[in-house]
């Protein structure tokens, strides 16, 4: 599995491979499961109400092309995901990006990020792409 951050996904669903880049799009091409954190959903909706970002078509439009027209797999934010995301070391302030972190360090699974301060986190050895 691979958790896409909320950047990432955007680069993927939006077809912007200049920012994906070929290597991270094959490494999606190629998974099996791909998912998103509940998290990204808020993060994306934010970014568009406050001009930080364009989507192609209406929110609801984005979404579901995003979700089911893209096979990519919305990940809950549970209370043990919570608890994860606290518990963290403190390299990053943003709570989405340590919600983000914890959805994948709790799913063992992949994570695929462009953020610098994500290969502080020692609980993501050998798990970022």
């Amino acid at each position: 599995m691979i958790v896409l951050d909320t950047h990432i996904w955007l680069w993927w669903v939006n077809g912007d491979t200049a920012l994906l880049g070929d290597i991270r799009a094959s490494q999606i091409e190629q998974c099996e499961f791909i998912a998103v954190s509940a998290i990204s959903c808020f993060e994306v909706a934010w970014l568009a109400r406050h001009s930080r970002i364009e989507l192609s078509c209406d929110q609801d439009q984005w979404f579901e092309k995003a979700l089911s027209g893209s096979g990519i797999t919305l990940l809950p934010i549970t209370p043990k995901i919570a608890c994860i995301a606290t518990g963290l070391p403190e390299h990053h302030s943003d709570p989405q990006d340590r919600i983000i972190i914890a959805t994948a360090i709790m799913h063992n699974a992949n994570l695929m990020s462009s953020d610098k301060k994500f290969p502080l986190y020692l609980e993501l050895a050998d798990k970022l792409l």
